[in-house]
């Protein structure tokens, strides 16, 4: 599920640029460091860049294009209420009570006033999303991220994170579906919307595009699982 905006996205890339250049002559040993599985990691990444280039991206396209804002935006909201249930699932293992009750708070509205979901009404109340998943709750609990790892498909992560993404299945709606065409269907809109929601960020991507995407992965990951309290080395 996304956890932020097209909005956010693209003041987060202005940012990574920024970063990236004023930090250049630090990136080769951070690399060497965060990166050692390297030389398996980009043909990976050159594998799934293809079938994006090729499927996935075209289709998100053609989606954009044949679907009304005000439906795109709807579709959004649901899968972003759906993933309200990850967010308070997390918060509390991270024993979060005020975001717990947050997360809470805007299921229970949105679900409601906002038909499924469909228009996000706690957001307009003031309930601002939070985005967690159990990749951050290992994190917060000490859990160090361990190397960067491409996976494919599923795209970037790390060792922590790619071991947390089957937990997080349980909080997902879709392993309670018990329908197979009805389950896959979902999940397959899911995909194509959330790669909708990227491609006007995909246009802040500067230089090496593996680079760019692992420092922005890494270095997004751990804002998040700080929340935001990052020691700024530079």
């Amino acid at each position: 599920m996304r956890g932020i905006g097209t909005g956010v996205l693209d003041r987060w890339f202005r940012a990574s640029v920024c970063a990236t250049a004023l930090l250049a002559p630090f990136a080769a040993q951070a690399a060497t460091e965060e990166d050692p599985w390297e030389a398996v990691n980009r043909p990976i990444f050159r594998f799934n860049d293809t079938v994006d280039t090729y499927a996935l991206k075209p289709i998100a396209q053609g989606y954009q294009w044949i679907t009304p804002q005000f439906l795109e935006d709807g579709i959004h909201n649901i899968f972003q209420n759906l993933g309200d249930v990850t967010n308070l699932a997390n918060n509390i293992l991270q024993l979060k009570p005020h975001a717990a009750g947050v997360d809470t708070a805007r299921l229970i509205v949105n679900t409601t006033f906002g038909l499924g979901g469909f228009f996000d009404v706690g957001t307009r109340m003031g309930l601002q999303r939070n985005d967690e998943d159990f990749g951050q709750t290992l994190g917060y609990w000490g859990v160090g991220s361990g190397p960067y790892v491409m996976l494919p498909l599923l795209g970037p992560s790390t060792v922590r994170d790619a071991l947390a993404k089957y937990p997080d299945t349980y909080t997902e709606a879709y392993q309670y579906i018990d329908h197979v065409p009805t389950r896959n269907t979902i999940r397959a809109v899911d995909v194509v919307d959330t790669r909708a929601s990227l491609l006007s960020a995909e246009k802040m991507i500067r230089g090496d595009k593996y680079s760019f995407i692992r420092n922005a992965y890494l270095q997004n990951r751990e804002f998040k699982v700080k929340d935001g309290e990052v020691e700024d080395d530079f």
